[in-house]
């Protein structure tokens, strides 16, 4: 008995197919299976009366991104800003991080900083942005130190 390895990181948003495609169309991702799931197995999994899910996996750089749409008893939109308790993000390490940043400006994502350099910790000498999906979810890219 024990953990094993982690399977996937899951996102609720706001529209599933237009959060699929941001996804594939700015970082490059690829649709793993699309699938709806009934009422009564998710009301059971999630303990939420009365919910349904439309969920498609996307998955990119070796990692699966779970993308959630409640279709039925939807919820109301959270401020997910990364200093709130509960937020939490997905960590990329990426090659050429200037490149992708000037490019992902240049497809209009939603940016917080331009390449900042990482002066401490276990990516010293790298550098790093954060930068925000259709629905605020936040994603944070790496490039490692040369070594």
């Amino acid at each position: 008995m024990g953990l094993i390895e982690i399977n996937h990181t899951s996102f609720t948003v706001a529209d599933v197919d237009a959060a699929a495609k941001w996804y594939c169309e700015n970082l490059g991702f690829e649709v793993m299976s699309d699938m709806h799931r009934p009422q009564g197995y998710c009301e059971a999994v999630t303990g939420i009366p009365g919910a349904a899910l439309h969920i498609i996996y996307v998955k990119g750089g070796g990692y699966a991104i779970e993308l959630i749409e409640y279709t039925q008893s939807k919820g109301a939109k959270i401020d997910s800003a990364t200093n709130n308790v509960g937020s939490a993000h997905v960590a990329y390490n990426v090659e050429n991080l200037r490149e992708m940043h000037a490019d992902l400006t240049a497809r209009g994502v939603r940016l917080i900083s331009e390449p900042i350099p990482i002066t401490e910790g276990a990516n010293k000498g790298g550098l790093v942005i954060y930068l925000e999906d259709l629905d605020g979810n936040t994603l944070e890219f790496i490039e490692r130190p040369k070594v």
